[in-house]
């Protein structure tokens, strides 16, 4: 069980957490949730050793591991599946002391031990996660260096999950995630059989995947049974009750104040004056619920409704090769109003389609159609880094209203929800949040008729999502999104296209067929897209698979003969004169440890069976 009692927490001088208690019992599955600031990512600090409380403490069960998604992406020659099996220190430290050891009671207990925690169905378990998370076989045995830092971060998830920690501390897992692999983590996390804990902002994983939900507000932690929508009936509830005992509280405070200021002066009345202020003092104060309002998001509206379509696209071919384009044979069309949503896992050309649709990209063939002054709003989370640190909100409206007085320049800043002092702050001193909604007030600052959101939600807290939601459902223009937040595309989207196998097509299901369809897809073998560090480059040539071909022949011959050499020295060590008389338990272990050896042994020589087999077919 984790407790946590009378926990305070001090960070630069400001109160995150005061005096709070908690118990999470094993097995629960529990969503963090609070404002952006509030101290989430600090609690978590604390629960792993790595800040001191200022007051209180946080215990756990002392054989209990904890795991976390690593700082820093892994890098280097090592292939996925290996820097995932790796994960399991206990797995890989008895791996390699079993190529060395010749003592046969170390042989047979290391080999049990491996038994034990399930080693040999690692592999098959590792590369099950990563296919969840979007990695084809073929990427599984490719280096990580030959990834991007998105990617690499995926991998640090995997070998996170795969290690299977006693408690799991998942700090936004889903930022870098699209909506795919989202969709898999849900279902993953609702079926995780330790303890987990996940700080996130994504409604439909706080509903589908934790059954409690542990809040955060005002320096205190408040646990909560159930999911995220029964969490906020039960908030709504406590404010509510709350709200009519401070009525309540005041009426009666109000009540005594009146007696004693009435009859403090008279002799007679004196002592029941005392004692009604004394009655006084003992009222503790109830502090009601204060519901922080959050502020709100607003387009500008168009100037003008221009006639459909206002984009029209037929038969294009687009990319950054013309020798392998990313997308074929697009034909689609674009009206004032659609609300449209962009399906189908990071590397199948979304970016492509978007930088199409946005002029940012020619075609290579077909047509592309533009409304007469059409004007587009194009956000995308990598733009947060070409903000001007040094810059205020201030200055970054200015420069795009020229000589406009200082008070409009105010005014409008204020629109985009930095108001007063928050205008002149510098942008390296605002949250992820507070940038990304500068950012979109800076994106769509002329009223443009279509707005391109490419991850809008990341670093937004709940509330903020929210708002943006509204925002969408009230701009007039179009709206062309991308996210991994399928609580903004449900409650926004009217239609939905999925960009795969080198097109795109308009989906006529809604979102719970699509989830059923893509964890389908994910426990079997995922369609083989690209994973370079520059995304969406064309798809790599028959060679490359070859190579992929090769290396998994290779690795199943090290396996084969890394599994031969233990099966020998077990049997040396079963040849032992007198083993079954004088020591039978001994020799039940070593039996037992050949005969899994040997299930393994199988398995790899099937696995090489069946790479020989494709390697042929490709080079036939």
């Amino acid at each position: 069980m984790l407790v946590i009692t009378d926990l305070s927490i001090r960070l630069a001088g400001r109160l995150l957490i005061d005096q709070s208690s908690v118990q999470i019992t094993p097995g629960s599955r529990v969503g963090l949730v609070g404002r952006n600031g509030t101290g989430k990512s600090t609690l978590f600090k604390v629960i792993r050793g790595e800040l001191a409380a200022e007051h209180g403490s946080v215990s756990l069960p002392p054989r209990w591991s904890i795991g976390s998604l690593a700082q820093e992406a892994p890098n280097g020659p090592e292939s996925l599946i290996s820097v995932v099996l790796k994960a399991d220190l206990e797995r890989d430290a008895l791996l390699h002391e079993a190529e060395s050891a010749t003592d046969p009671h170390r042989i047979a207990e290391i080999q049990t031990r491996l038994v034990d925690i399930d080693a040999h169905s690692a592999p098959s378990r590792a590369a099950a996660i990563l296919s969840g998370l979007g990695f084809s076989a073929a990427d599984q045995l490719r280096p990580c260096a030959e990834f991007s830092g998105g990617w690499r971060m995926r991998v640090a998830l995997a070998a996170t999950l795969f290690a299977a920690p006693d408690l799991l501390l998942l700090d936004e897992p889903t930022n870098y995630l699209d909506l795919e692999g989202t969709l898999w983590l849900e279902d993953h996390l609702a079926h995780y059989p330790r303890t987990v804990i996940v700080i996130s902002h994504d409604r439909d994983l706080l509903e589908s995947s934790v059954d409690q939900i542990l809040h955060l507000e005002r320096g205190r932690l408040t646990l909560y049974k159930g999911s995220y929508s029964s969490f906020e009936e039960q908030r709504a509830a406590r404010e509510l009750l709350d709200a009519k005992a401070v009525k309540r509280q005041e009426a009666e405070r109000a009540r005594l104040q009146a007696f004693v200021d009435r009859f403090k002066a008279k002799a007679s009345k004196a002592r029941q004056a005392q004692s009604r202020v004394k009655m006084l003092e003992r009222l503790k104060p109830i502090t009601a619920l204060v519901t922080e309002d959050v502020r709100e998001i607003s387009f500008p509206a168009p100037e003008k409704i221009l006639s459909p379509p206002i984009i029209a696209v037929d038969n294009a071919s687009v990319g950054y090769d013309p020798a392998a384009p990313v997308l074929n044979r697009v034909t689609l069309r674009i009206d004032n109003d659609d609300r449209i949503a962009l399906l189908g896992a990071n590397g199948n050309g979304k970016s492509t389609l978007v930088k199409l649709l946005a002029g940012r990209l020619a075609p290579f063939s077909g047509k592309v159609t533009r409304a007469d002054k059409l004007s587009i709003a194009y956000f995308a989370q990598h733009q947060l880094d070409e903000l001007n640190e040094d810059g205020s909100a201030y200055d970054h409206v200015r420069k795009l209203m020229g000589d406009a007085p200082e008070a409009k320049v105010r005014a409008r800043a204020g629109a985009i929800g930095f108001s007063g002092k928050a205008a002149d702050t510098k942008v390296g001193k605002l949250s992820g949040g507070e940038k990304a909604r500068l950012l979109l007030g800076l994106a769509t600052f002329f009223g443009p008729n279509m707005i391109i959101l490419d991850e809008p939600t990341n670093h937004l807290d709940i509330d903020s999502r929210a708002a943006l939601a509204e925002a969408i459902n009230e701009f007039p223009g179009a709206v062309i999104m991308v996210s991994h937040d399928r609580y903004l595309i449900e409650a926004c989207a009217d239609r939905l296209w999925i960009v795969a196998d080198r097109t795109v097509t308009n989906y006529d299901g809604d979102l719970d067929e699509y989830r059923r369809l893509v964890l389908s897809t994910r426990n079997g073998e995922p369609a083989q897209r690209e994973r370079s560090a520059q995304a969406e480059k064309p798809q790599r040539a028959r060679s490359d698979n070859r190579g992929g071909l090769k290396k998994r022949i290779a690795e199943a011959e090290a396996e084969i003969a890394r599994v031969s050499e233990i099966i020998a020295k077990i049997d040396t060590a079963l040849s032992l004169p007198d083993i079954f008389t004088r020591d039978p338990k001994q020799a039940a272990q070593l039996s037992k440890a050949r005969a899994n050896a040997a299930d393994a042994l199988a398995r790899a020589e099937e696995q090489w069976l069946e790479a020989s087999t494709e390697f042929d077919a490709a080079t036939g």
